[in-house]
């Protein structure tokens, strides 16, 4: 349910603020991949990789044509990534990725909203697995499982959640999985991403979980947060 609950909301509209965040997120991550590469997504696959996991969040394309203009320009931005683990409420866990120009800004923005919600820093990777997400319309669960075996991918779920079949793979046979799922004639996803997963998603009351909901959309606001993780069904 609560992996389910992820794909789908990347997919819903969303506040103002979280919209713009969810821009600035792709727009870091576009320049970040053309810096290192060609600007074409056809030949720099980290590139192709961005525009894959933000076409389901409805991000504007001109928002990467942006990104990669200014990276083809003169002075670079100089990125740095972070990884922040927080316990929230009622027994929640979040992992917070960063990327930003200002590691402290970073930090305190991260442990101010995390704290204003009752929660602390400290440390739950243990409780999450990294893992390739490839989420797309379909009704053909059983021939999508079947295909993946037979290409030899590390698959470690495949399940059908009404009109989407959402595929779990090691992070090593992601690109397999999407060459096979290609055979298959998917070419669009709703979500393509390497990103943690919670080994055990957890229910939690629901005046906690307002408050959960809260701290989640917070984190989403700030510009320097990437990626929200949590354990919680929503």
């Amino acid at each position: 349910m609560g992996r389910h609950h992820e794909v789908r909301a990347a997919a819903m509209a969303r506040t103002g603020k979280i919209k713009s965040a969810l821009y600035a997120r792709a727009s870091r991550e576009a320049y970040m991949a053309a810096r290192q590469g060609s600007p074409d997504p056809k030949t720099n696959l980290a590139l192709r990789a961005v525009y894959e996991k933000y076409r389901g969040k409805s991000v504007p394309r001109d928002v990467f044509d942006r990104a990669i203009k200014k990276a083809q320009g003169g002075d670079a931005v100089a990125y740095v990534e972070g990884r922040y683990e927080a316990f929230g409420p009622a027994g929640s866990l979040l992992i917070i990725d960063t990327l930003t120009d200002n590691p402290n800004r970073a930090l305190v923005e991260v442990r101010t909203q995390v704290v204003r919600k009752g929660g602390h820093l400290g440390s739950v990777i243990f409780n999450f697995t990294q893992l390739g997400v490839l989420a797309f319309k379909g009704n053909n669960r059983d021939e999508v499982e079947e295909a993946l075996i037979l290409g030899d991918v590390d698959v470690q779920s495949v399940e059908q959640d009404e009109d989407l079949v959402v595929v779990l793979v090691s992070p090593d046979s992601f690109a397999k999985a999407k060459e096979v799922l290609e055979g298959l004639g998917v070419t669009e996803y709703e979500e393509a991403e390497i990103r943690m997963e919670a080994n055990e998603y957890i229910d939690i009351p629901e005046e906690e979980k307002t408050k959960f909901q809260e701290l989640v959309d917070g984190l989403d606001e700030l510009e320097d947060v990437q990626n929200v993780y949590h354990n919680v069904n929503l």
